[in-house]
């Protein structure tokens, strides 16, 4: 959350779980979802065809954070319609970069 304060991203709001965090995207649709892989419930690419099914949130830019960039777990995603991952650990830099390319520049 910081670091996406540093960089002047202002509007964040933050769930524990893709269900929790589906509901609220519904109520106020997003411009862009950063979501873990692994969460209680419902996993990361779950949740990014859950988003995708639904006209209000379909057209958020999504990108996944996860502990190994698995080429079949990230065919999947794309195949989903997920924008772009992270690798975890990352850096705040590394952060904006995966932003910029979904979002255009900060």
């Amino acid at each position: 959350m910081q670091a996406l304060d540093r960089m002047g991203i202002a509007h964040v709001d933050w769930q524990n779980d893709a269900q929790s965090a589906l509901k609220a995207m519904l109520a106020r649709p997003v411009h862009l979802v950063i979501s873990d892989f692994n969460m209680p419930g419902m996993d990361g690419l779950a949740f990014l065809q859950a988003v995708r099914s639904q006209k209000a949130t379909q057209r958020a830019g999504f990108i996944m954070v996860t502990g190994s960039a698995d080429p079949t777990l990230l065919a999947r995603g794309q195949r989903l319609g997920l924008n772009n991952y992270l690798k975890k650990p990352f850096t705040p830099e590394e952060l904006r970069t995966s932003i910029e390319r979904v979002v255009g520049r900060l």
